[in-house]
């Protein structure tokens, strides 16, 4: 029987912006090496599988090598499925059931605002080569539940940033998050994220990378409700919220392909 299989560009409103994501429907359970071969084939930063329970969406996330515990903008670019699919009311709650607990979201003026766990960074010893490879020997590093985190001060630093690729994949961890003041106005802060080691070299728009980085920027500068952007080539802005261990993310998704697959 054909699945569906989309492509959508999540923390965008325009096509080829943002971070794109597969998303399959699944009519039945596949095998952990099934959809890891889907995922290789696709070749995006994550691709999404849905599968449905009586209380929503048993939901899993594979980058072309490995599967992982959270993901953002292909829980974002899931929600957008639904809607489209006519599978959730416009006004219901799309509940996804993942490696990391139970994940929401819900449409608000034009946007999917997701409800995820926070993981705040502590403060660490940088582990061997991430400063040189960041070219950041200034930055302060943290660490969250699943990634590094380098604050430094300089936001155009961030931008133009050409990190050691070889370096950033021998750190163990899920990803590297180098973050700084916002520049431009209606930004606090940017960031860029890259998980070489996951076998992505720069994500474009990383929302779990912000349930590390809300909690983070809301401390430090007074205000639980902030607006990130994250700085890679295709770009992306994420509303976030910081609320106790939960943070909420704010985002648009655009459908760029519709497809069958006969696999």
């Amino acid at each position: 029987m054909p699945l569906e299989l989309w492509l959508i560009d999540a923390f965008t409103d325009a096509p080829f912006a943002g971070n794109p994501a597969g998303v399959c429907l699944l009519s039945e359970p596949r095998s952990d090496d099934w959809m890891q071969a889907v995922a290789r084939e696709m070749n995006q930063a994550e691709t999404a599988f849905l599968l449905k329970q009586d209380d929503g969406y048993q939901l899993r996330w594979f980058t072309p090598t490995v599967e992982v515990d959270l993901c953002g903008h292909a829980t974002l670019a899931s929600a957008h499925f639904l809607w489209k699919k006519r599978l959730i009311k416009p006004k219901g709650t799309a509940t996804f059931h993942s490696r990391s607990g139970v994940l929401t979201a819900k449409q608000k003026d034009g946007w999917i605002v997701l409800d995820f766990p926070a993981t705040p960074a502590e403060p660490c010893d940088p582990p061997p080569y991430l400063l040189d490879a960041l070219k950041s020997k200034d930055g302060v590093v943290l660490r969250s539940q699943f990634d590094y985190v380098v604050v430094v001060e300089d936001a155009a630093r961030i931008r133009t940033l050409k990190p050691d690729t070889r370096l950033l994949g021998a750190i163990e961890t899920r990803g590297i998050i180098i973050t700084a003041p916002g520049d431009q106005p209606g930004v606090d802060f940017i960031s860029r994220f890259f998980a070489p080691a996951a076998g992505v070299v720069e994500d474009p728009v990383t929302g779990s990378a912000h349930c590390a980085l809300a909690p983070y920027w809301a401390n430090r500068l007074g205000r639980t409700t902030l607006v990130g952007y994250q700085a890679s080539p295709r770009g992306g802005i994420v509303r976030v919220e910081s609320a106790g261990d939960r943070v909420l993310l704010g985002g648009k998704a655009v459908t760029v392909l519709k497809g069958t697959m006969e696999a």
